[in-house]
C-alpha cells in the first residue's frame, strides 16, 4: 500500500500501481468523471498514470484549475489537427499547444486554408468527438521515433525530436488513425469534449522565428458545456467591440502604415490631443510633488548599457547597435542609465537628496513582428518615467508617495478594480536576475517591510522582477476580466553602484544612494490603449479630444454657432461646429458615434434667446440653457 496526500490535508491508503482515475472514484464519482489531469509531487501527468509511491496528489477539473483547462484544450488541438489530416492528408504538423484562452494548431499548406476549409474541419473534429476515440500514449526509442515521424512525411516533428536532449521521454499520443509526438497531458478520450469552436486564422512562422518556414495557425476554443461556450463568445464579441485598434480607427486616433513600419503607429490629431492632455496631466502632478524633468537623447553608446548590465540582461529587446564613427550606437530601451549619469553630474550632499527626475522619454524595444498589437505593443513609446534618489533613511517616505500618487491617479480616472504585487525574482534564475543573493535578500525583504507598514493589501510573485531589484507592481482588471500591469515602482540598489553614484553624507564622508524607479501611467501608448478598450472610446469629458460639437440646423444659425465656440474655446473647452449641409438628425447620429460628450442644439428659437438646446452623450436631451449655464456645467464637470 501506498500513501497518497491531497489537497484538503486528507491521506488515502491505496494499493502500489493504481491509476490516479481511480483514486478519484473513490474520492467521488463526479471528480472521476469530470477530471482531466493531476499533479503528482509538482509534476503534472494524465489521469492515467499509475502511483508507486507516496506522494502529494492534487487532481484538476476544468472548473477548478487552468491545467485542468490547458488538458482540456491540449486534447482539442490534436482533435482539429486529426480532422485537419483528414480532410487535407497533404498538409504537414506542426505544434498544437493550448494557450490562455483555447488553443491553436500550426499546418503548413500548399494552399491556404479558407474560411469554407475551417468550417468543414470543425464539422470533421464534431465527428471525432463522436466517435469517442481513445487517447493512447506510448513512447518510443530516439531513432524509432525518428523513423515513425519521417514514415509520415513530418518533418517539422522529426526536427523537434532531433532538438530533444538526450535523456526526454519521447511520447505520443495516439487517437484512432492519428498519432501525434506530445508529452501531454490530455484526457482519455475524444468523448469527453464537448462544445467546440474554431475562431480564426492567422500567418505564423515555425517556431515563431520569421526566417523560418511560413505557416498557417488556425484558433480554437472548447468547453465542457454549451452554455460556457457561448457565454466565451459573448466575452468574444465584446472583446472586438472594445478592441482600441478598431475604436482608434472610428474615432480617428491613430493609424498605422507599412511604408512607416511594424508597431510604429501614428497619432492623428485626435489622438494626439488626449496624449498631450495626458502628459500635461502627469507632468503638472510630478511638478507639484517636486520633481525636476529633463530631455534626454534617445540614443546612447553600447557602453552605458554595458555599465548599466542592461546589454547582458536586455540586448534581446534591443534594436542591433549602429556603428557611426568610432561608437556603437543604439536606441534606448529605457532611461534610467541616463539619469544616473544626470545625478552624477555634480557633487550631491545628504541635504539634497531625495531628488526626483522625471521624464517623458520615448524608447525603443524590438517587439516581435507577430507581438506588436496597435498602440498596446509597440517598438517605440513614450515612458512616463521617474528616478527617485534616496538616502536609505528615506525610501520608506518616498515609497509611501509614490503609492500616494498612484492612488490620486487611479481616483481622477475611477479606477477601482485593481491589486498590488510584489514581484520578487526567480532565485534560481542566474541569466536573467543579477546575481547577488544578499543585495536581493535585502532589497526584497525592505520593500516587503514597507508594503505592509503601508498597510497595503499585496501578494507576491516570484519571477516578475526587474533584472536589478524587486518592485511594486499595480494589476488592473480589465473591463474584460484581463490582469494587466499599469503603475510600477522598484527598488534598485545595484544601479547606484554600477554608476559608482553618491552623496556626501552628514559624516562628510561618501554614500550611495538607492534609486527608486517609478512609472504612474506606465507608457502613454500602452495607458491610451487601455482606456480605449475601459471607455469604448466614450472617454470622460476632461480627456475627450472634443468636447462640445455645436449643431447648427440652418445656415441661418451658423454665425451665432461660430460666435458660442469662441466663447467656449476662450474658457480652454475644445469644441467644433457642424457646418455641413445635413439635416440635424444626422447631425445628432454623427457626433454620437464620434462619441462627443455633448452636443448643442441651435434653431431659430435658441438663436433668439441666446440659448442652446443640450444633448448629452449619456443622458440625451437636457433642455435649453444659456451659454454662461453650459458653460459652469462643463467646467464642473471637468474638475477633479
Amino acid at each position: 500500500m501506498i500513501k497518497v496526500s491531497l489537497k484538503d490535508g486528507k491521506i488515502l491508503e491505496v494499493e502500489e500501481g493504481i491509476s490516479i482515475l481511480d483514486v478519484a472514484k473513490q474520492i467521488s464519482e463526479g471528480l472521476a468523471r469530470n477530471a482531466t489531469c493531476a499533479e503528482v509531487n509538482g509534476k503534472v501527468k494524465d489521469m492515467r498514470y499509475k502511483l508507486n509511491e507516496d506522494c502529494q496528489l492534487n487532481i484538476y477539473t476544468f472548473e477548478n484549475s487552468e491545467e485542468g483547462k490547458k488538458a482540456y484544450w491540449h486534447t482539442t488541438s490534436h482533435i482539429l489537427a486529426q480532422a485537419a489530416k483528414r480532410l487535407h492528408p497533404e498538409i504537414k504538423l506542426g505544434i498544437g499547444p493550448a494557450i490562455d484562452n483555447g488553443f491553436y494548431y500550426d499546418f503548413k499548406v500548399e494552399k491556404p486554408l479558407t474560411e469554407e476549409d475551417v468550417i468543414k474541419i470543425e464539422e470533421e473534429m464534431k465527428k471525432i468527438i463522436k466517435e469517442d476515440l481513445k487517447l493512447e500514449k506510448s513512447s518510443l526509442p530516439r531513432e524509432e521515433a525518428i523513423e515513425l515521424m519521417k514514415s509520415k512525411q513530418e518533418n517539422y516533428k522529426v526536427q523537434l525530436i532531433e532538438e530533444l536532449p538526450e535523456e526526454e521521454e519521447i511520447s505520443f499520443y495516439k487517437q484512432g488513425e492519428f498519432i501525434d509526438l506530445c508529452a501531454g497531458p490530455h484526457v482519455d478520450s475524444t468523448g469527453k469534449i464537448k462544445a467546440i469552436k474554431l475562431l480564426s486564422t492567422s500567418a505564423a512562422y515555425w517556431k515563431g522565428n520569421q526566417e523560418n518556414d511560413s505557416m498557417q495557425r488556425i484558433y480554437g476554443v472548447a468547453f465542457p458545456k454549451a452554455s460556457l461556450l457561448e457565454e466565451h463568445l459573448k466575452l468574444l464579441e465584446e472583446a472586438r467591440e472594445r478592441d482600441h485598434r478598431k475604436i482608434g480607427k472610428e474615432l480617428e486616433l491613430f493609424m498605422t502604415h507599412e511604408l512607416v513600419g511594424s508597431g510604429l503607429p501614428m497619432y492623428l490629431p485626435n489622438g494626439a490631443k488626449i496624449r498631450m492632455i495626458l502628459e500635461r496631466y502627469i507632468a503638472d502632478k510630478e511638478v507639484k510633488l517636486g520633481y525636476s524633468h529633463v530631455y534626454t537623447p534617445s540614443l546612447a553608446n553600447v557602453e552605458l548599457y554595458k555599465t548599466s548590465g542592461h546589454w547582458d540582461h536586455y540586448k534581446d529587446d534591443m534594436f542591433p547597435p549602429m556603428k557611426l564613427d568610432n561608437e556603437e550606437i543604439v536606441l534606448r530601451p529605457m532611461n534610467c542609465p541616463h539619469h544616473m549619469l544626470i545625478f552624477k553630474n555634480k557633487t550631491r550632499s545628504y541635504r539634497d537628496l531625495p531628488i526626483r527626475i522625471g521624464e517623458l522619454a520615448h524608447d525603443f524595444r524590438y517587439e516581435a513582428s507577430g507581438n506588436v498589437c496597435g498602440l498596446e505593443r509597440v517598438r517605440e513609446m513614450c515612458q512616463n518615467d521617474a528616478h527617485l534618489f534616496v538616502r536609505p533613511d528615506q525610501i520608506k517616505q518616498e515609497v509611501g508617495k509614490v503609492v500616494e500618487l498612484i492612488l490620486s491617479v487611479y481616483k481622477d480616472f475611477g479606477f477601482k478594480d485593481y491589486t498590488f504585487r510584489l514581484s520578487l525574482r526567480d532565485p534560481n534564475d542566474k541569466k536573467k536576475y543579477f546575481d547577488d543573493d544578499q543585495m536581493w535578500e535585502d532589497a526584497e525583504s525592505q520593500l516587503r517591510e514597507i508594503l505592509t507598514e503601508l498597510n497595503l493589501n499585496f501578494y507576491e510573485a516570484e519571477g516578475e522582477a526587474a533584472f536589478y531589484g524587486p518592485k511594486l507592481d499595480v494589476q488592473i482588471k480589465t473591463a474584460l476580466g484581463h490582469d494587466v500591469t499599469i503603475s510600477t515602482c522598484q527598488l534598485d540598489f545595484l544601479l547606484p553602484r554600477k554608476f559608482e553614484l553618491s552623496y556626501v553624507g552628514e559624516d562628510n564622508k561618501d554614500h550611495t544612494p538607492v534609486v527608486i524607479h517609478r512609472a504612474i501611467l506606465g507608457t502613454f501608448d500602452r495607458f491610451i490603449s487601455f482606456l480605449i478598450e475601459e471607455t469604448k472610446g466614450a472617454f470622460p469629458t476632461w480627456l475627450s479630444p472634443v468636447q462640445v460639437k455645436i449643431l447648427p440646423i440652418t445656415d441661418n444659425q451658423k454665425e451665432f454657432a461660430n460666435q458660442i465656440k469662441s466663447m467656449l474655446s476662450n474658457k480652454n473647452i475644445r469644441v467644433e461646429v457642424d457646418e455641413t449641409n445635413e439635416k440635424i438628425g444626422y447631425k445628432i447620429r454623427r457626433a454620437q458615434l464620434e462619441k462627443i460628450p455633448y452636443m448643442l442644439v441651435i434653431g431659430a428659437k435658441e438663436a433668439e434667446e441666446n440659448k442652446v438646446a443640450v444633448r448629452s452623450r449619456s443622458e440625451g436631451d437636457i433642455g435649453q440653457m444659456s451659454i454662461e449655464e453650459f458653460i459652469e456645467k462643463i467646467q464642473k464637470e471637468m474638475e477633479f
